[in-house]
């Protein structure tokens, strides 16, 4: 359980919030480089951290990511005109380049010298950097930026990596903990019946073994970067089934994933109340298949079918977001002969799964259901060590911020080049394991 002092240090991430400030410390996947791949192309609404923007791409190819309104009048420029190398504001024409940089003030006589007017008229812009298939922001301090974490998926070939984003209704904190919750996949994602899948790689995985055993042995190693955790299964066969997940503050992980080699999510905040889910599965053998791609856009892995959206935040704010079609209002498309005949959760889609339970959790702090989970009535147990540990560390780096230490981690790249494994194996002691399998853990590019 956590005091309601610490689950507000832990999920609030506004301008000035602790955790917000940590955020601000990290790149952040904001959205992915195919929603923008035409030059001078329609400009995209977001909000990453509580603040709202603009993404745009501009005449040479370059994306922004600044402040959403115009401060003459504070007109919103989603409606402004993407040319010429920057936004203009539809209002009167004042235009912005990708930092946020004011560059002309069209409206006013030619002899009027606007050079100190346009200083006062940047607004927020952070710079961002493509990798991965995503843009990417850093919204910190500038003499803090670091490089982009080495992360595997961002080093390898465009076509080797998958990414997706989505828009989840919950706290951030939500999310990540589902995520590093190993012993659920044992209940909220068991398929009560085999699937028949194409391609056909589920047909040999080790993970139908390890799902006979509902009580998984947790094991877990801190690390500078977050921690390794092992859940150790016993198998129909008298062998383990170890599922190895890497966990990288602030929110990234590296999942065992039976369907290809590698995935993992990123919870990007929103606000305190809705989280953009970034899922990346990426291949360093070789590119995806048409097959693949079509198969994981079925809702067969992490993302569930998606559909463009525009959702209105709190206080009337837009977004340009992608969700699925099994939300809230249709009770995530759950269907009670399903539950009996298929599969355990009578939901299809594993992300979909996931959702109905984090979305609807009792909220603290009198928001809606699902919103901020209210953490001082849970009671957890020994399977719940990841999620302890990463609230601790996660506190840690909000009480540091709060006394002004600043994390190192960000500015240490080179920890983030990790990577997850599964495997049926004889052996039961994970550091055994982890010495066995090390050149499975260790990222080759």
């Amino acid at each position: 359980m956590l005091s309601d002092e610490d689950n507000e240090l832990l999920c609030r991430v506004g301008s000035g919030t602790p955790m917000g400030e940590v955020f601000r410390r990290f790149w952040l996947p904001a959205l992915a480089s195919s929603e923008m791949l035409q030059k001078d192309g329609a400009p995209k609404r977001l909000r990453l951290l509580g603040e709202d923007l603009i993404a745009f791409r501009n005449s040479n190819g370059e994306s922004g990511i600044i402040g959403a309104y115009c401060p003459h009048k504070l007109a919103p420029l989603f409606f402004g005109r993407n040319e010429q190398c920057g936004l203009r504001c539809a209002y009167h024409g004042w235009k912005f380049d990708t930092l946020g940089h004011c560059v002309e003030i069209p409206n006013l006589p030619p002899n009027f010298d606007t050079n100190a007017l346009k200083a006062r008229a940047k607004i927020p812009g952070s710079p961002t950097k493509e990798a991965g298939g995503m843009i990417w922001v850093y919204m910190g301090p500038p003499d803090r930026m670091p490089e982009l974490p080495h992360m595997e998926w961002l080093r390898v070939p465009d076509d080797h990596v998958y990414v997706a984003r989505w828009l989840q209704r919950s706290n951030w904190a939500q999310g990540m903990e589902g995520e590093i919750d190993s012993s659920h996949i044992s209940w909220l994602h068991r398929d009560l019946v085999p699937r028949t899948v194409d391609p056909p790689v589920m047909q040999t995985s080790p993970i139908a073994k390890g799902l006979v055993d509902g009580a998984p042995m947790m094991k877990l190693i801190e690390r500078d970067y977050g921690f390794v955790y092992g859940a150790r299964r016993q198998t129909n066969t008298g062998d383990y089934y170890w599922r190895v997940t890497q966990w990288m503050l602030p929110m990234f992980s590296m999942i065992p994933n039976d369907l290809w080699p590698r995935s993992g999510r990123a919870w990007v905040p929103i606000d305190d109340e809705h989280t953009s889910v970034v899922t990346y599965a990426y291949r360093a053998d070789r590119p995806y298949t048409r097959e693949e791609v079509d198969y994981i856009d079925q809702g067969n892995g992490f993302p569930p079918p998606l559909h463009p959206s525009v959702y209105t935040l709190p206080g009337g704010y837009r977004i340009d977001t992608f969700e699925s079609i099994a939300v809230k209002e249709n009770d995530y498309g759950l269907d009670r002969a399903r539950q009996r005949n298929v599969n355990f959760s009578g939901i299809h889609a594993t992300t979909d799964q996931d959702r109905a339970l984090q979305e609807n959790m009792p909220s603290a702090f009198g928001l809606g259901a699902g919103r901020i989970v209210d953490r001082k009535r849970e009671l957890l147990v020994a399977s719940d060590l990841p999620v302890i540990t990463a609230r601790r560390m996660l506190l840690k780096l909000a009480k540091d911020m709060r006394e002004g230490i600043e994390p190192e981690l960000p500015r240490r790249p080179e920890l983030f080049h990790v990577r997850s494994t599964s495997a049926v194996t004889p052996e039961g002691d994970f550091e055994s394991f982890l010495k066995a399998r090390a050149g499975d853990l260790r990222a080759v590019n």
